[in-house]
């Protein structure tokens, strides 16, 4: 890993890339992009299996393109019981957890008899994306299609790419433990576009939430006016912040549990103690040894992996929010008083017993984070982005007589004299 001092000369413009760590959608992805989607808002399914054969190897048939109740049943014999038992417990936790997020309608009355309020109502249809590039993610199913489940949402449909002409049986037992509705064989920015503008087989959503790519998160953005999405997700990312207290073969494991995912990912330690460093750094090279994805992590950690020494913990916790991560570990003594001082973190994980990892499975908050500082003003998946809210207004003529010459001026210096007649037809103004 990378270490510098907030001492070094040099140290704010080092600093200053960790900040502007997000990675750029260049020129020729998005025109690549952009051909994709044209094609299949013009051609459709035709256009799905073209993509779908080119990019997965596999030639569909539009019959083929749904999966069929049987292959569910199908996944459910490849699966261990055991693993469908742990799904079953996240899903359960995962809900019970987003359960407290739901919002009520409400309405008031103020002392003119005015009604003023809100409706929620859930958004009808969601696409839900499940990479399936460098590892399998039934997590992301529980994640993405249990809030939506429990906001409400009556149409969900996943997209998600095969290997050899398959999807991983775990993520489609996952996607039948969330209740996800159909399950469809496709991949990258094609799959986007077909959720987005709808095609023969695939009738168009409402809004597509889940990560990928970076094909995929371009594809996202283009689309998003026709739909909604719920963020432009890049590399996954973590913050240690540690003191004394700190335990190496902890941080150690937590920082390349991030290096793992890609070579993008970013892994930084922040820590006041010059002792932890070499010992971090004895652990990472004891612990890689053990590990599968060796060259991802190497390369994630020369590129991204950073150890930064602050004199204490106030600077670190300045580092921190500068820094927004998505994940932030705090490895301290007293991780609670340092809490509330957190004001960017996607998801925050107190004490030497936190993991993670731990939040990315089965804890029961959202693992859809913001990423590549959005923190700053972005908030982790939940059900609050399955609904919309239309607001209420009544008034009663004892109301309107209180505002209504106000409302009425109000329009005229706008220079809008329709709304000023509006106004002045139900009595108000010259």
């Amino acid at each position: 890993m990378n270490i510098i001092s907030t001492r070094d000369r040099g140290f704010k413009n080092t600093f200053n890339k960790i900040v502007n760590r997000s990675e750029e959608m260049t020129k020729g992805v998005n025109e690549t992009v952009l051909k994709i989607l044209n094609d299949i808002r013009k051609n459709g399914d035709q256009a799905l299996i073209k993509y779908t054969a080119f990019f997965d190897g596999i030639r569909l048939k539009p019959s083929a393109l749904r999966l069929k109740k049987g292959d569910i049943k199908k996944a459910y014999q490849k699966t261990d019981p055991d693993m469908v038992r742990i799904l079953e417990r996240a899903a359960k936790r995962i809900e019970s957890f987003h359960k407290k997020q739901k919002e009520e309608s409400r309405l008031y009355s103020d002392k003119y008899g005015v009604k003023l309020g809100q409706v929620i109502n859930p958004i009808k249809r969601v696409g839900i994306y499940v990479p399936g590039g460098k590892a399998s993610y039934p997590s992301s199913v529980l994640m993405n299609t249990i809030p939506a489940r429990v906001a409400g949402v009556k149409e969900i449909v996943m997209c998600a790419p095969t290997r050899e002409g398959e999807i991983d049986p775990y993520v489609i037992v996952a996607a039948d433990i969330a209740g996800v509705d159909e399950i469809f064989l496709a991949g990258g920015a094609q799959a986007i576009g077909a959720m987005a503008y709808g095609t023969k087989s695939i009738r168009k959503v409402d809004k597509i939430v889940g990560p990928g790519n970076i094909y995929v998160a371009t594809a996202k953005k283009l689309v998003y006016g026709q739909v909604d999405i719920d963020m432009i997700a890049g590399p996954s990312e973590i913050v240690v912040l540690a003191d004394k207290s700190g335990k190496p073969d902890f941080i150690a494991a937590d920082l390349l549990s991030q290096a793992e995912h890609d070579e993008s990912a970013s892994s930084i330690l922040i820590t006041t103690e010059k002792k932890l460093v070499s010992r971090v750094e004895e652990e990472l090279e004891k612990q890689k040894k053990n590990l599968s994805r060796t060259k991802i992590i190497n390369k994630s950690l020369r590129k991204n992996g950073w150890i930064i020494l602050v004199k204490d913990l106030n600077e670190g916790i300045f580092l921190v929010n500068e820094i927004a991560p998505e994940h932030l570990e705090l490895a301290v003594s007293n991780p609670f008083a340092l809490l509330k001082r957190v004001e960017n973190a996607g998801a925050i994980f107190l004490g030497h017993n936190t993991s993670e990892v731990v939040g990315d499975y089965m804890a029961g908050p959202n693992h859809v984070l913001p990423t590549g500082g959005t923190s700053r003003f972005s908030s982790p998946l939940g059900v609050y982005d399955f609904i919309k809210r239309s607001s209420v207004i009544f008034f009663t003529k004892k109301g309107l007589k209180e505002i209504g010459s106000d409302v009425y001026s109000f329009a005229k210096q706008e220079g809008l004299d329709a709304h000023a007649n509006s106004l002045k037809i139900r009595g108000f103004g010259d």
